[in-house]
């Protein structure tokens, strides 16, 4: 919190009173003197440069013998920050002061800032920099008389820090941010995105989820928006809310619960829980001085559903594997599904990623009569299985076909591909383009990124590099994805008008590659790309050999093309990042359990097996329960580099009673402890936060630690690829084995810290910041997720202002605005 002295006149959040700094060359040479100062000149001017000066404005003879109009002036002394800070000059004038020129601050040296306020008092947030820095502003002000009378002061900024205490851990049902922020709750499940369309009643009574904000806030990016509707990356104060919806919470969405007829799903339940899934766009305003509201009647507002025309494009689009009872010709689809993680283009649109689909499709038994071989292996291999499906939408109705898609059974041995949905679930698993700033534009699905469990898809752009795409795919044992561009990227591109065309430039066409790492902290990118003699899968399993067919095949079964090329598993791919300064990515893995990862079982990559006990019980949690997070450095810093280094960053852990050096190996402490880092996102470039050393985020998708704390944010300011070292970690799960790896410098007070817990049983995931990085966009998921209908175990949002809603109140996933109390650039 900010706190002002009119004798410093200067302040910030730590009232930094140093007095050891002295003055610079810079700020004595930006001092003006009037005949009567240069009396003063000497010694004199560094007591002038602490204190403010009092200045004589001579009215008569040159003597100075009068003292009629005299002006006395302070600047105020002399202070220290750090970048991202705000900053308080306040300047004095006394004396017979001119009624026509008012007493000004101007900047005289130094990396330049905004000065906001008048007259006495301005602000301005402390500048990114690399080292201490002095900004040097003077205060001037004039007498009745004309005679102008000036004072300098010196403010030294220093590089960026963390600049606020730890989140201790918290079982509260409320998102718990640090002292000296604000919680604003924006979009909640069920808010109205029409003038129309009336208030959420929240008792399972609503309808017409087409028209509201969806559940299970994930992945958003604020798009700013210019006064005349057009995309304006600078702007603060008002943008566009994209945010995924990628499951529900059903008990509460439902006066009773779901409910079935007959075994049939009512056909009105079946509607309201396929709308809620998706993506919402939204406009947000601020109302002045970071008061966020969403404007509920903008004609931007939109929802996208799994009932929205979609169409394909890329080496999939047009081929047999998409021809449906739909799309006969391949080329069209409708809606998305389980929506986790996003990606951002550099021609302002948006990329939805279809993560877990393959659960909402049923297959009746007598299918895999009707199946050949190869599709057989496809389906299992992308987990096509369920003899129902999630939420059984297909039982709803027999003839309308936004609920019988979800039966993906080949309706019989004559009919054709066109007469049934059997490859409806090849229309899922994709990359999405949604154009926020048109609404009446129809996404498509980029199949050149490949088909799996899509977790995000950031897109790394380089002055005159091809795009980067780099994405996870987010199950035990799957891979990390690199997408090339065959296109170089053209600035002007930036500000196209027809921005999915842009798209189809950048996105169709390129080299998909998949990561494989070796032990000794080098990897490889292997390029997925179809030819004759392209590697046939080796049988494996219940799985027969599989041999590619064509490039759509190999963007259709990329799980299949990526085992053949000998990839790395991973312990379950998530959200992938870059860091705006370095370019290095970073990858979180969730966890796997000890079916996938035992003492055996660890690779270099993926180097713990271990048990994390969990709370009293003390049951097991084995394999790699809290996670860790990889990075990355392209050789050459090149986003076509065919190679690159590796290290650990983090390893997740309870730190109150895990093994400190074959587990903790990062060092946390119950300020920074976490499991399951999910979430990933650097601080903008467009602020302090973002430059120099920018502020990375981390959120937690936890099971295993949630006995001490709910989910989690964290912000760090992490280093550089090899800024660690090799170790080997002993492993103990049933037996005891060694591994060697390559990990990160370990985590400190300085470079980790806890900044929210979220509420009751919820997941953080989903986050942005303004372009200024003074509001922070939070996502808060699935809050009492474990709840009953008639007796939810949270009551989040109602909770976050501190009250106590009745009992049966049900909680609403929502999206939560961030602000710092003093104005100041978040986390700094």
């Amino acid at each position: 919190m900010t706190e002002s002295t009119s004798t410093v006149g200067y302040s910030d959040g730590d009232i930094d009173t140093n007095d050891s700094i002295q003055p610079t060359l810079e700020s004595m040479a930006a001092s003006r003197y009037s005949r009567r100062q240069a009396l003063f000149r000497g010694a004199g001017a560094t007591t002038m440069a602490f204190m403010g000066t009092s200045l004589l404005a001579a009215c008569g003879d040159d003597d100075g013998n009068s003292d009629l109009g005299a002006v006395t002036v302070s600047a105020g002394a002399n202070a220290a920050t750090s970048a991202g800070r705000v900053v308080t000059l306040t300047g004095s004038a006394s004396g017979t002061l001119s009624d026509s020129v008012a007493p000004r601050w101007t900047q005289t040296s130094g990396t330049q800032v905004e000065l906001s306020g008048t007259s006495g008092t301005v602000t301005f947030i402390a500048p990114a920099v690399a080292a201490a820095t002095d900004l040097v502003f003077t205060y001037t002000a004039t007498s009745a008389f004309g005679e102008t009378s000036t004072a300098t002061t010196t403010v030294r900024v220093s590089p960026a820090v963390l600049g606020f205490t730890a989140v201790p851990h918290s079982l509260a049902d409320v998102a718990v941010v640090p002292q000296g922020y604000s919680v604003t709750v924006m979009t909640r499940l069920g808010d109205p995105l029409t003038a129309a369309t009336p208030a959420y009643a929240n008792d399972g009574t609503d309808t017409d989820f087409a028209n509201r904000i969806g559940d299970h806030h994930d992945a958003l990016h604020f798009f700013g928006l210019s006064a005349t509707g057009t995309p304006d990356v600078n702007s603060s104060t008002r943008g566009l809310m994209v945010q995924n919806h990628e499951n529900i919470t059903e008990q509460y969405l439902h006066v009773n619960g779901p409910t079935t007829v007959g075994g049939a799903r009512p056909m009105a339940e079946a509607l309201k829980e396929i709308e809620c899934h998706g993506v919402s766009v939204v406009e947000y305003v601020d109302a002045g001085n970071r008061k966020w509201t969403y404007k509920q009647d903008s004609t931007f507002n939109r929802r996208i559903t799994p009932n929205t025309p979609m169409s394909f494009h890329g080496p999939a689009a047009g081929s047999s594997y998409l021809v449906t009872a739909y799309s006969n010709d391949g080329k069209a689809g409708r809606g998305t599904i389980n929506n986790c993680a996003n990606g951002v283009t550099g021609w302002n649109t948006n990329l939805t990623c279809e993560e877990n689909y393959a659960g909402y499709f049923r297959r009746d038994a007598s299918d895999n009569a009707l199946r050949t071989p190869r599709e057989l292996a496809s389906l299992q291999r992308n987990g096509i299985t369920s003899t129902t499906g999630n939420n059984r939408w297909s039982t709803a109705s027999t003839t309308d076909d936004r609920f019988t898609r979800w039966n993906a059974t080949i309706s019989s041995a004559t009919a054709p591909a066109t007469a049934d949905f059997r490859y409806e679930p090849n229309q899922f698993g994709w990359v999405v383009e949604i154009d926020p700033f048109n609404p009446k534009s129809t996404p498509r699905k980029r199949t050149a990124l490949g088909r799996f469990g899509h977790e995000g898809a950031f897109v790394r752009i380089a002055t005159g590099q091809k795009l980067g795409v780099y994405m996870g795919d987010d199950s035990r044992g799957e891979y990390l994805y690199k997408f090339v561009s065959t296109a170089t990227w053209a600035e002007a591109d930036a500000n196209a008008s027809d921005r999915l065309a842009m798209g189809d430039k950048y996105l169709d066409a390129g080299i998909l590659y998949v990561a494989k790492f070796n032990a000794n902290g080098t990897g490889t990118w292997m390029p997925l790309v179809y030819s004759p003699t392209f590697p046939v899968r080796p049988a494996s399993g219940t799985y027969p050999a599989y041999t590619f067919e064509s490039q759509a095949d190999i963007c259709v079964n990329t799980r299949f093309a990526a085992d053949a090329l000998g990839a790395t598993p991973m312990d379950r791919p998530e959200w992938t990042v870059g860091n705006p300064v370095t370019g290095e990515i970073y990858l979180t893995l969730t966890n796997s359990n000890n079916s996938f990862r035992p003492v055996n079982g660890t690779d270099a990559a993926n180097p713990r097996s271990y048990n994390d006990p969990r709370g009293a019980s003390n049951t097991a949690q084995t394999g790699n329960p809290n996670g860790h997070i990889v990075r990355l450095r392209e050789d050459g810093d090149t986003t076509s580099a065919l190679t690159f280094k590796w290290d650990i960053y983090l390893f997740g852990a309870d730190s109150t009673d895990a093994d400190p050096v074959n587990v903790n190996i990062s060092g946390l402490t119950t300020a920074n402890d976490f499991s399951s880092p999910d979430g990933a996102y650097f601080s903008r470039s467009t602020n302090p936060a973002g430059q120099i050393n920018p502020v990375m985020w981390i959120e937690t998708d936890d099971g295993a630690l949630t006995d001490r704390t709910n989910c989690m944010l964290l912000a760090a300011i992490p280093g550089r690829v090899g800024d660690g070292g090799a170790v080997t970690i002993t492993n103990t799960n049933g037996g005891t084995g060694t591994q060697a790896t390559i990990v990160g410098a370990k985590a400190t007070a300085a470079n980790l810290r806890r900044f929210l817990v979220g509420p009751v049983q919820c997941e953080i995931t989903g986050i942005d910041m303004t372009p200024d990085g003074r509001t922070l966009f939070v996502g808060i998921q699935h809050p009492g997720e474990s709840g009953a209908t008639a007796t939810p175990s949270s009551h989040w949002p109602y909770t976050q202002d501190g009250s106590t809603p009745a009992a049966n109140v049900r909680p609403r996933s929502a999206l939560i605005a961030i602000t710092k109390n003093d104005g100041g650039i978040i986390a700094l």
